[in-house]
Protein backbone atom coordinates (compact mmCIF):
# COMPACT_ATOMS: atom_id res chain seq x y z
CA UNK A 1 0.00 0.00 0.00
CA UNK A 2 0.95 3.73 -0.84
CA UNK A 3 2.34 5.57 1.82
CA UNK A 4 0.65 9.35 1.33
CA UNK A 5 3.70 11.31 3.18
CA UNK A 6 6.04 9.61 0.65
CA UNK A 7 3.94 10.09 -2.48
CA UNK A 8 4.31 13.21 -4.39
CA UNK A 9 1.09 14.14 -5.86
CA UNK A 10 2.22 15.85 -9.38
CA UNK A 11 -0.98 18.04 -11.36
CA UNK A 12 0.33 18.44 -14.58
CA UNK A 13 -2.50 20.17 -16.87
CA UNK A 14 -0.87 19.36 -20.41
CA UNK A 15 -2.52 20.23 -23.15
CA UNK A 16 0.08 20.83 -25.88
CA UNK A 17 1.19 17.16 -26.47
CA UNK A 18 -2.17 16.54 -27.96
CA UNK A 19 -3.01 19.51 -29.02
CA UNK A 20 -5.96 19.57 -27.03
CA UNK A 21 -6.84 22.10 -25.02
CA UNK A 22 -9.32 20.80 -22.91
CA UNK A 23 -6.88 18.47 -21.47
CA UNK A 24 -5.62 21.35 -19.19
CA UNK A 25 -9.32 21.45 -17.76
CA UNK A 26 -9.77 17.99 -17.67
CA UNK A 27 -6.46 17.38 -15.25
CA UNK A 28 -7.21 20.26 -12.97
CA UNK A 29 -11.15 18.86 -12.64
CA UNK A 30 -9.10 15.26 -12.15
CA UNK A 31 -6.99 16.97 -9.07
CA UNK A 32 -10.43 18.37 -7.98
CA UNK A 33 -12.03 14.64 -7.48
CA UNK A 34 -9.47 13.09 -6.27
CA UNK A 35 -9.07 12.21 -2.70
CA UNK A 36 -7.36 14.45 -0.24
CA UNK A 37 -3.69 13.74 0.62
CA UNK A 38 -1.35 14.61 3.43
CA UNK A 39 1.63 14.72 1.51
CA UNK A 40 3.31 17.10 -1.28
CA UNK A 41 1.28 18.63 -3.79
CA UNK A 42 3.51 20.34 -6.61
CA UNK A 43 2.03 21.61 -10.00
CA UNK A 44 3.60 22.15 -13.22
CA UNK A 45 3.71 25.26 -14.56
CA UNK A 46 2.08 24.83 -17.92
CA UNK A 47 1.15 27.41 -20.52
CA UNK A 48 -2.46 28.43 -20.60
CA UNK A 49 -4.46 27.71 -23.96
CA UNK A 50 -4.87 30.89 -26.12
CA UNK A 51 -6.44 30.92 -29.41
CA UNK A 52 -2.89 31.22 -30.59
CA UNK A 53 -2.11 27.75 -32.74
CA UNK A 54 1.23 26.12 -32.08
CA UNK A 55 3.66 25.63 -34.14
CA UNK A 56 4.88 22.63 -36.28
CA UNK A 57 9.31 22.51 -34.80
CA UNK A 58 11.19 19.40 -35.82
CA UNK A 59 8.18 17.08 -36.89
CA UNK A 60 6.21 18.08 -32.96
CA UNK A 61 3.87 19.96 -32.75
CA UNK A 62 4.68 22.48 -29.94
CA UNK A 63 7.64 20.91 -29.07
CA UNK A 64 9.53 23.97 -27.07
CA UNK A 65 6.73 24.50 -24.49
CA UNK A 66 6.41 20.52 -23.76
CA UNK A 67 10.60 20.04 -23.22
CA UNK A 68 10.17 23.60 -20.95
CA UNK A 69 7.48 20.95 -19.10
CA UNK A 70 9.51 18.75 -18.95
CA UNK A 71 12.34 19.90 -17.63
CA UNK A 72 9.67 21.97 -14.82
CA UNK A 73 8.48 18.21 -13.94
CA UNK A 74 11.86 16.65 -13.56
CA UNK A 75 13.14 19.16 -11.39
CA UNK A 76 9.96 19.07 -9.08
CA UNK A 77 10.69 15.12 -9.29
CA UNK A 78 14.41 15.40 -8.54
CA UNK A 79 13.75 18.76 -5.97
CA UNK A 80 11.25 15.73 -3.91
CA UNK A 81 13.21 12.41 -4.81
CA UNK A 82 9.36 10.92 -3.47
CA UNK A 83 9.32 6.92 -3.21
CA UNK A 84 6.01 7.12 -5.08
CA UNK A 85 4.75 9.74 -7.70
CA UNK A 86 0.62 9.94 -8.40
CA UNK A 87 0.28 11.99 -11.59
CA UNK A 88 -2.73 13.55 -12.76
CA UNK A 89 -2.55 15.19 -16.49
CA UNK A 90 -2.83 16.61 -19.20
CA UNK A 91 -2.38 14.23 -22.17
CA UNK A 92 0.21 11.03 -21.96
CA UNK A 93 3.65 12.74 -22.01
CA UNK A 94 2.97 13.99 -18.57
CA UNK A 95 3.72 10.45 -17.39
CA UNK A 96 7.61 10.60 -19.43
CA UNK A 97 9.72 12.35 -16.67
CA UNK A 98 7.80 10.57 -13.14
CA UNK A 99 8.00 7.49 -14.98
CA UNK A 100 12.09 7.74 -16.01
CA UNK A 101 12.61 8.94 -12.72
CA UNK A 102 11.04 5.76 -10.96
CA UNK A 103 12.72 3.39 -13.06
CA UNK A 104 16.04 4.84 -12.27
CA UNK A 105 14.87 5.45 -8.34
CA UNK A 106 14.21 1.79 -8.59
CA UNK A 107 17.24 1.05 -10.79
CA UNK A 108 15.26 -0.77 -13.00
CA UNK A 109 13.41 -2.94 -10.60
CA UNK A 110 9.83 -1.40 -11.90
CA UNK A 111 7.28 -2.94 -14.08
CA UNK A 112 5.32 -0.43 -15.97
CA UNK A 113 1.40 -1.63 -16.73
CA UNK A 114 0.36 0.52 -19.58
CA UNK A 115 -3.60 0.57 -19.77
CA UNK A 116 -4.10 2.19 -23.14
CA UNK A 117 -6.05 1.74 -26.20
CA UNK A 118 -3.21 2.71 -28.11
CA UNK A 119 0.51 2.14 -27.93
CA UNK A 120 2.58 5.56 -27.68
CA UNK A 121 5.35 4.33 -29.76
CA UNK A 122 5.07 6.31 -32.54
CA UNK A 123 7.80 8.57 -33.51
CA UNK A 124 7.87 12.37 -35.33
CA UNK A 125 8.54 10.80 -38.28
CA UNK A 126 5.02 8.93 -38.01
CA UNK A 127 3.12 11.42 -35.96
CA UNK A 128 3.23 14.90 -34.99
CA UNK A 129 1.69 14.79 -31.54
CA UNK A 130 4.31 13.88 -28.82
CA UNK A 131 1.67 12.06 -26.57
CA UNK A 132 1.55 9.46 -29.04
CA UNK A 133 5.36 9.00 -28.26
CA UNK A 134 5.54 8.54 -24.10
CA UNK A 135 6.01 5.16 -23.72
CA UNK A 136 8.77 5.11 -26.90
CA UNK A 137 10.43 7.61 -25.27
CA UNK A 138 10.64 5.32 -21.73
CA UNK A 139 11.60 2.57 -23.82
CA UNK A 140 14.53 4.98 -25.40
CA UNK A 141 13.31 5.24 -28.55
CA UNK A 142 12.54 8.60 -30.48
CA UNK A 143 12.95 12.10 -30.47
CA UNK A 144 16.71 12.73 -28.69
CA UNK A 145 15.56 15.66 -27.11
CA UNK A 146 12.74 13.80 -25.23
CA UNK A 147 14.58 10.26 -24.81
CA UNK A 148 17.63 12.33 -23.01
CA UNK A 149 15.04 12.54 -20.12
CA UNK A 150 15.07 9.10 -19.52
CA UNK A 151 18.79 7.90 -18.26
CA UNK A 152 18.00 4.06 -17.49
CA UNK A 153 15.88 3.66 -20.27
CA UNK A 154 12.59 0.59 -19.85
CA UNK A 155 13.69 -2.71 -21.43
CA UNK A 156 10.72 -4.32 -23.36
CA UNK A 157 10.52 -7.34 -20.75
CA UNK A 158 9.82 -4.90 -17.88
CA UNK A 159 6.42 -3.62 -20.13
CA UNK A 160 2.57 -4.49 -20.57
CA UNK A 161 -0.39 -3.25 -22.18
CA UNK A 162 -3.69 -4.19 -20.97
CA UNK A 163 -6.34 -3.03 -23.58
CA UNK A 164 -4.64 -2.44 -26.46
CA UNK A 165 -6.82 -1.92 -29.99
CA UNK A 166 -5.61 -2.67 -32.84
CA UNK A 167 -2.48 -0.57 -34.33
CA UNK A 168 -1.19 0.69 -36.58
CA UNK A 169 1.71 -0.64 -39.10
CA UNK A 170 4.40 1.51 -37.40
CA UNK A 171 2.89 0.27 -34.26
CA UNK A 172 2.73 -3.39 -34.94
CA UNK A 173 6.19 -3.51 -35.97
CA UNK A 174 7.09 -1.32 -32.96
CA UNK A 175 5.52 -3.97 -30.61
CA UNK A 176 6.68 -6.64 -32.43
CA UNK A 177 10.41 -5.74 -32.73
CA UNK A 178 10.39 -5.55 -28.89
CA UNK A 179 8.88 -8.41 -28.20
CA UNK A 180 6.40 -6.42 -25.93
CA UNK A 181 3.83 -7.62 -23.79
CA UNK A 182 -0.18 -7.05 -24.51
CA UNK A 183 -3.71 -8.13 -24.19
CA UNK A 184 -6.82 -6.17 -25.55
CA UNK A 185 -9.91 -5.43 -24.17
CA UNK A 186 -11.69 -8.98 -24.61
CA UNK A 187 -8.91 -10.45 -22.37
CA UNK A 188 -8.87 -7.45 -20.00
CA UNK A 189 -12.38 -8.57 -19.00
CA UNK A 190 -11.55 -11.89 -18.34
CA UNK A 191 -9.64 -11.17 -15.27
CA UNK A 192 -6.21 -10.22 -14.06
CA UNK A 193 -3.93 -13.29 -14.45
CA UNK A 194 -2.15 -12.48 -18.14
CA UNK A 195 -0.70 -9.38 -16.13
CA UNK A 196 0.00 -10.58 -13.22
CA UNK A 197 1.58 -13.58 -14.86
CA UNK A 198 3.83 -11.45 -16.65
CA UNK A 199 3.81 -9.47 -13.89
CA UNK A 200 5.45 -12.39 -12.05
CA UNK A 201 7.92 -13.51 -14.56
CA UNK A 202 9.78 -10.15 -14.63
CA UNK A 203 10.68 -10.09 -10.70
CA UNK A 204 9.64 -6.69 -10.19
CA UNK A 205 9.38 -5.83 -6.71
CA UNK A 206 7.62 -2.04 -8.41
CA UNK A 207 4.70 -1.04 -10.73
CA UNK A 208 4.07 2.07 -11.83
CA UNK A 209 0.87 2.20 -14.18
CA UNK A 210 -0.09 4.44 -16.68
CA UNK A 211 -3.41 5.17 -17.20
CA UNK A 212 -4.87 6.78 -20.20
CA UNK A 213 -8.81 7.28 -19.21
CA UNK A 214 -9.93 6.70 -23.29
CA UNK A 215 -9.52 2.69 -22.31
CA UNK A 216 -12.59 3.37 -21.22
CA UNK A 217 -15.44 2.79 -23.50
CA UNK A 218 -17.28 5.91 -24.45
CA UNK A 219 -20.42 4.56 -24.42
CA UNK A 220 -19.94 4.36 -20.92
CA UNK A 221 -17.85 6.93 -19.91
CA UNK A 222 -18.25 10.36 -21.89
CA UNK A 223 -15.16 12.43 -20.83
CA UNK A 224 -12.85 10.84 -23.57
CA UNK A 225 -11.39 12.27 -26.97
CA UNK A 226 -13.73 9.71 -28.89
CA UNK A 227 -17.32 11.10 -27.07
CA UNK A 228 -16.73 14.86 -28.05
CA UNK A 229 -20.07 16.44 -28.96
CA UNK A 230 -19.39 18.32 -31.91
CA UNK A 231 -17.62 15.78 -33.50
CA UNK A 232 -17.73 16.08 -37.49
CA UNK A 233 -19.30 12.82 -38.45
CA UNK A 234 -16.61 10.32 -39.02
CA UNK A 235 -14.04 11.80 -37.35
CA UNK A 236 -12.81 9.13 -35.20
CA UNK A 237 -13.37 6.63 -38.07
CA UNK A 238 -10.05 3.94 -37.96
CA UNK A 239 -8.85 5.03 -34.77
CA UNK A 240 -9.12 2.32 -32.22
CA UNK A 241 -11.54 3.78 -29.03
CA UNK A 242 -11.89 2.25 -25.76
CA UNK A 243 -13.82 -1.04 -24.47
CA UNK A 244 -12.97 -1.10 -21.29
CA UNK A 245 -15.29 -0.56 -18.29
CA UNK A 246 -14.24 1.63 -14.92
CA UNK A 247 -14.99 -1.55 -12.70
CA UNK A 248 -12.96 -3.88 -15.00
CA UNK A 249 -10.08 -1.37 -14.84
CA UNK A 250 -10.21 -0.91 -11.31
CA UNK A 251 -10.28 -4.58 -10.64
CA UNK A 252 -7.10 -4.96 -12.99
CA UNK A 253 -5.06 -2.18 -10.32
CA UNK A 254 -6.69 -3.44 -7.30
CA UNK A 255 -4.76 -6.83 -8.36
CA UNK A 256 -1.66 -5.84 -9.22
CA UNK A 257 -1.70 -3.48 -6.16
CA UNK A 258 -1.88 -6.89 -4.44
CA UNK A 259 0.63 -8.65 -6.05
CA UNK A 260 3.95 -5.56 -6.23
CA UNK A 261 4.07 -2.06 -4.83
CA UNK A 262 2.55 0.50 -6.84
CA UNK A 263 5.38 3.57 -6.68
CA UNK A 264 3.40 5.38 -9.99
CA UNK A 265 0.33 6.08 -10.98
CA UNK A 266 -0.54 8.58 -13.96
CA UNK A 267 -4.42 9.62 -15.01
CA UNK A 268 -4.47 11.22 -18.42
CA UNK A 269 -6.50 12.32 -21.30
CA UNK A 270 -9.25 13.47 -19.07
CA UNK A 271 -11.42 15.50 -21.43
CA UNK A 272 -14.92 17.06 -19.66
CA UNK A 273 -16.79 18.06 -22.48
CA UNK A 274 -19.78 18.84 -20.59
CA UNK A 275 -17.48 21.03 -17.93
CA UNK A 276 -16.29 22.51 -20.86
CA UNK A 277 -19.47 23.25 -22.59
CA UNK A 278 -20.64 24.62 -18.96
CA UNK A 279 -17.48 26.85 -18.48
CA UNK A 280 -17.94 28.62 -21.82
CA UNK A 281 -21.88 29.64 -20.81
CA UNK A 282 -20.90 30.39 -17.68
CA UNK A 283 -18.31 32.79 -19.13
CA UNK A 284 -21.34 34.55 -20.80
CA UNK A 285 -23.89 34.69 -18.01
CA UNK A 286 -24.81 38.22 -16.24
CA UNK A 287 -23.70 38.52 -12.87
CA UNK A 288 -20.92 36.27 -13.95
CA UNK A 289 -19.20 37.02 -16.93
CA UNK A 290 -16.35 40.26 -16.49
CA UNK A 291 -18.17 43.59 -17.15
CA UNK A 292 -18.83 44.75 -20.71
CA UNK A 293 -18.53 48.03 -22.16
CA UNK A 294 -21.33 49.18 -24.74
CA UNK A 295 -21.09 51.54 -27.05
CA UNK A 296 -23.28 53.83 -25.01
CA UNK A 297 -21.13 53.64 -21.57
CA UNK A 298 -17.91 54.10 -24.45
CA UNK A 299 -19.35 57.21 -25.13
CA UNK A 300 -20.56 58.96 -21.32
CA UNK A 301 -17.20 57.61 -20.14
CA UNK A 302 -15.69 59.80 -23.24
CA UNK A 303 -17.79 62.40 -22.60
Amino acid sequence: MSDSNTTLRLLFPQWQGGNNPPYHLGAQLLAWLAPANDGPVEQVDVDAPTDAPLLMENGIVGRAALLRQLDSARAIIERHQPERIAVLGGDCLVDLAPFAYLNQHYQGDLAVLWIDAHPDVMTPHDFEHAHAMVLGNLLGQGDADFTAAVSLPLLPQQVMYAGLQQTTGVETQFIERLGLHAIGPAAMAEGSAPVLDWLKETGARHVAIHLDLDVLDPALFRSVLFAQPDAPAGAFDGVAQGKASMAQVLRLISDVAHAADVVGLGIAEHLPWDAVALKRMLAQLPLLSPPRTTALQAIHSRS
